[in-house]
């Protein structure tokens, strides 16, 4: 998140108000790069975000618009299937598409089930700089969608062990929005 985000602020009624990091963990089996149970919860998300408004960084609010809100996958299948369920104008890609771009909200939605699931493997599933680049985009909300069993992947590497450490801290961190 940027420095400026601790003056900025979505105001939103529940589990999504305020700023900062959520995670939103949803259960599923069996889905590895393309995930329309959590395409469907994103498209929930979207929908509650575009319902409210957020703070800019000089104190101004404005009504939260399909612009302000970026949704960033790791493989491109879960991306084309989230933006097929998304309202229109949420703009929708994986982590390389929206490199250097912001928004007041972010959703990073994973797709695979489990690490095992995953087509390419922890290394690139829980890679770090993706996982920063992913939620940094955000200038006041970050929210990960994500199979709780991700959180319990098994590791081989000492690198594999802290990018799976990275997602689990950030979910230690971040409030539950479901």
């Amino acid at each position: 998140m940027s420095l400026s985000a601790a003056r900025q602020d979505d105001v939103q009624p529940g589990s999504l108000s305020g700023a900062g990091l959520r995670w939103c963990p949803v259960s599923h089996e069996g889905f590895s790069s393309e995930n329309p149970v959590e395409a469907d919860v994103v498209a929930d998300l979207t929908r509650r975000l575009l319902r409210g408004r957020w703070v800019d960084h000089r104190g101004g609010e404005h009504r939260m618009g399909p612009s302000d809100i970026l949704v960033v996958s790791p493989y491109n299948a879960h991306a084309a299937a989230v933006a097929a369920v998304v309202p229109a104008g949420v703009q929708v890609g994986t982590v390389d598409k929206f490199q250097g771009r912001q928004a007041p909200t972010v959703i990073y939605t994973m797709a695979s089930s489990s690490a095992d699931d995953a087509p390419r493997g922890v290394d690139f599933l829980y890679d770090i700089h993706r996982l920063n680049v992913a939620v940094s985009r955000a200038r006041a909300l970050s929210i990960v969608v994500g199979n709780p069993a991700l959180l319990e992947a098994a590791v081989h590497t000492p690198d594999q062990l802290r990018a799976v450490n990275a997602l689990c801290r950030f979910a230690d961190l971040a409030r539950s929005c479901r």
